[in-house]
């Protein structure tokens, strides 16, 4: 028998949205800020030669300059006052998030509730304008050294530099922050999808020429487009994969009534942690190229031996950009998905899996499953995430047609698919409710105007 989520799924009609105006008000809400954001990233910052920032772009823009200027939304190439985007928020928060297997301060902080994950949301914003200030500066002492960049170069122009681009960072915190709460959810992941779907249509518009002007023959350019629809197909069916353990519930008395056993089933996504793995990896390689800018004298040194050893397209870069996303899909997941509490929960609630025992074989039992297929997972991430960078190695591709920021916008695309949907189903649930509530009270109306005619009617001896 259908449930009542797959009855509304079955009767889902777009029309809805007319009459579910608390949606609406979320939706536009989400795009006004949307729009604010991509503002932002057209407005550069103060003391740069735009002439000059240009030509460094076009010479950099298969670099690891290129890399974060997608995520940024192309704020980068233009060093907009939001260059630095959100991924300093991001860092901050997932370094939170390891600090609670580490420190058992924090990880008591997580056990208490809202309280604790306020204190835990405080934490991160402290350590975003931290982690905002050091990279603000690496910024601007590498614009100093780039060249002519820089109209008037001096510490008046970091201090600036830095204090403005923070500023942007922690402007867009608060504003990734209210689209979760006032919009339709996801916020900071929204802010990057928006940043890399604007950039996707210049990124085809340069290919198209590339290939008209011959750099890239015909079938090369076809099979590209045949590669990104497979690619998409490909982590569509990934991110909707997942291993479903059989649990078993035993028969229980509660009362005088006995209700039968009942079988349900855990799922196991394939990728549980989704697009984090990628983007943590991309900000750690960031890191050497942010310390290798505080070179002042300009001259070569190790720090700027090491920049280029880990630029795009480089087999040492490859190597620890593919091995940090295979170790951070496997250390992400095992701070989200803990089995040893998933089997307790699972023994309180009268739950057990067939053919093994509860407690703690239970839980070795889900812990081998869930390395198993996270191992899967992980080759599938590193697979997708390296892809571009052959592309761009061999082919010279514009790098926003896949990989990372290809799985990023899938990834999100089917979550605020799916926000919105959940408002449309909730939405439904409650007419269905008042309409149920109004045929009730006609019911009862009915009943009662009857009972009342039927006593005033003469009885018949």
């Amino acid at each position: 028998m259908a449930s009542a989520a797959e009855k509304l799924a079955a009767n889902f009609n777009f029309s809805v949205f007319s009459q579910a105006t608390e949606l609406k008000r979320r939706i536009w809400f989400t795009l006004g800020a949307l729009i604010v954001y991509r503002f932002g990233t057209y407005v550069p910052l103060p003391g740069i030669d735009v002439e000059q920032l240009k030509l460094l772009v076009e010479t950099n823009q298969s670099g690891i300059l290129g890399m974060f200027d997608v995520f940024a939304g192309g704020a980068i190439s233009r060093m907009a006052i939001f260059a630095l985007g959100i991924m300093p928020y991001i860092s901050a928060a997932i370094i939170m998030q390891l600090m609670t297997s580490v420190s058992p301060h924090i990880a008591s902080l997580k056990k208490e509730g809202t309280p604790g994950r306020q204190k835990i949301t405080q934490y991160t914003r402290y350590g975003t304008v931290i982690l905002a200030l050091l990279q603000g500066y690496g910024i601007s002492v590498g614009l100093e050294s780039a060249g002519k960049i820089v109209t008037d170069p001096g510490l008046f122009f970091r201090l600036s530099t830095t204090i403005t681009l923070t500023g942007g960072t922690v402007f867009l915190m608060w504003l990734g922050e209210q689209v979760t709460s006032r919009g339709i959810g996801n916020g900071i992941s929204l802010i990057i999808f928006s940043g890399i779907v604007a950039e996707i249509p210049s990124a085809l518009i340069n290919t198209l020429t590339l290939g008209r002007q011959g750099t890239i023959s015909t079938i090369t350019l076809v099979l590209l487009l045949l590669l990104i629809v497979a690619v998409v197909i490909f982590i569509v069916f990934m991110e909707r994969a997942q291993r479903r353990l059989i649990v078993q519930y035993p028969k229980r008395q509660v009362g005088n009534k006995m209700y039968s056993g009942d079988s349900t089933h855990l799922p196991l996504k394939l990728n549980t942690a989704g697009v984090i793995p990628a983007i943590f990896a991309s900000s750690i390689l960031l890191l050497p190229i942010t310390i290798a800018n505080f070179n002042l004298s300009g001259e070569q040194s190790w720090l700027t031996d090491i920049a280029a050893y880990l630029g795009r397209g480089q087999p040492a870069y490859m190597l620890l950009y593919a091995s940090a996303i295979i170790f951070f899909a496997f250390f992400y997941t095992s701070i989200v998905f803990n089995p040893t509490e998933t089997a307790d929960n699972l023994k309180r609630q009268g739950g057990f899996i067939p053919g093994i025992r509860p407690g703690e074989k239970t839980a070795e039992y889900i812990d081998f499953v869930l390395s198993r297929i996270t191992t899967i997972g992980a080759s599938y991430l590193a697979f997708v995430c390296i892809l571009p960078e052959i592309l761009i190695s061999q082919y010279s591709i514009p790098f926003y047609l896949g990989g990372t920021s290809l799985l990023i916008v899938v990834v999100v695309g089917m979550d605020t698919i799916g926000q919105v949907q959940s408002h449309l189903f909730a939405y439904q649930y409650e007419a269905l409710i008042k309409k149920s509530k109004l045929r009730g009270n006609r019911r009862w109306t009915y009943y009662f105007s009857a009972h009342l005619v039927l006593e005033k009617v003469p009885r018949q001896n």
